[in-house]
């Protein structure tokens, strides 16, 4: 493992100029919204359904010309389950994720409403809004505040205690990148409590309904409705089906985790928000988050968090300005002499993986770095050795 970089120790004013100039950088970018940003999520939506709806053909086509024309079966089937996978992951990454996030509320679109846009998950936008939008966003990568850090399952940090369960962590971890839309849906349920009878199962009940109904619609539409209208070929449909979300919650997953949990990703502790200034949020944020260097089909696919860092300096600015905005971005961090964590994609995710395996077994948190930056709780904390 490489050394973990060193972040300049920063005075209270160079923290402050330092928020001032992204602050600075942002309002310059919202200026320039318009016709541009409105066109392009557009052509997303369009993108969104006219694969969704190409993919869903192809899979009849497979499953049903199969049946007379044997030659059309396997190819069509790919493709179909391919193209549906494709139209999942824009849905979720670069439409859903974004919109919720009320990148596009300036356009007073109510298809395009952070406040109520409703995505093709298993999860409620509501809880997604909470969960992600606020607590996540708001708290990125504070212990006890994030629910994001392992999502109550994973051990990736040696500042969280370790459990003997998190030995299958490596397991658990796998199913979990499989299953990730159903882990979603119900993290903000916090079973853990109910499990702990911190929670009482009346309100649970209670709290399971709207997700329990978005469940029974996600079920009924991919895994029931559409297989039976291609009566009785509807075996491939249904297993097309199955393939797509399962290839859309894997990506997502791998985008997210690399996000994240890369090896030079930090954790906070509590006392790091008391009192937080401007520059000393942009800075949590810079230290718990990690980017992919790739290209436009990465950040297309990614949702454009393939510019993690951009993203929680400004979560709601229209994510296709991230590329143009991470340049200035990666000068400012330069200057200041902080770390701006950037890598290809296998790289990343090696280190995700390296994580999840190494901290499923007990370890110390490394000892607090010295030089921490005046006046910056922040940067007391640290993420121990990857």
């Amino acid at each position: 493992m490489t050394a973990k970089p060193v972040n300049r120790p920063l005075t209270l004013a160079q923290l402050e100029r330092f928020g001032a100039e992204l602050d600075a950088l942002r309002a310059t970018t919202v200026a320039t919204l318009g016709q541009r940003d409105a066109d392009y999520i557009r052509a997303i939506v369009a993108a969104v359904r006219y694969t969704g709806f190409g993919g869903r053909a192809l899979l009849f086509v497979g499953a049903i010309g199969g049946a007379f024309l044997p030659v059309l079966f396997w190819p069509a089937c790919i493709a179909g389950t391919l193209l549906l996978a494709l139209s999942k992951i824009l849905e979720n990454m670069e439409l859903g994720h974004n919109v919720m996030h009320g990148q596009y509320d300036w356009m007073r679109d109510p298809h395009l409403d952070g406040k109520t846009y409703e995505w093709d998950i298993a999860g409620t936008g509501d809880n997604w809004r909470k969960t992600h939008n606020f607590q996540h966003h708001t708290w990125t990568n504070v212990r006890g505040m994030d629910d994001d850090i392992g999502y109550g399952l994973l051990r990736l940090f040696p500042e969280q205690r370790w459990k003997p369960f998190y030995l299958l962590q490596p397991l658990v971890a796998a199913v979990f990148a499989i299953l990730f839309e159903w882990g979603v849906a119900i993290q903000e349920l916090r079973l853990g409590r109910w499990f702990a009878g911190k929670v009482s199962t009346a309100t649970l009940r209670e709290q399971f309904r709207p997700v329990g109904r978005k469940m029974a619609r996600q079920v009924v539409k991919d895994y029931v409705l559409f297989p039976l209208l291609a009566g009785p070929f509807f075996l491939p449909v249904l297993l097309g089906n199955v393939v797509a979300n399962v290839l859309r919650n894997l990506w997502t997953y791998t985008i997210i985790f690399c996000g994240h949990f890369t090896a030079d990703a930090e954790t906070f502790p509590k006392a790091s928000v008391v009192g937080e200034s401007r520059g000393q949020w942009y800075l949590r944020q810079l230290r718990g988050s990690s980017n992919l260097a790739g290209g436009k089909l990465l950040n297309l696919l990614s949702g454009n968090l393939s510019h993690q860092i951009e993203h929680h300096f400004f979560p709601d600015l229209p994510a296709n300005r991230y590329a143009a905005m991470s340049g200035p971005v990666r000068e400012i961090c330069d200057r200041y002499g902080q770390h701006y964590n950037t890598g290809s994609l296998p790289r990343q995710f090696g280190q995700v993986i390296w994580r999840i395996l190494r901290h499923a077994f007990p370890s110390r948190p490394a000892q607090s770095p010295s030089g921490s930056d005046v006046g910056s709780p922040v940067t007391n904390a640290h993420s121990g050795t990857a």
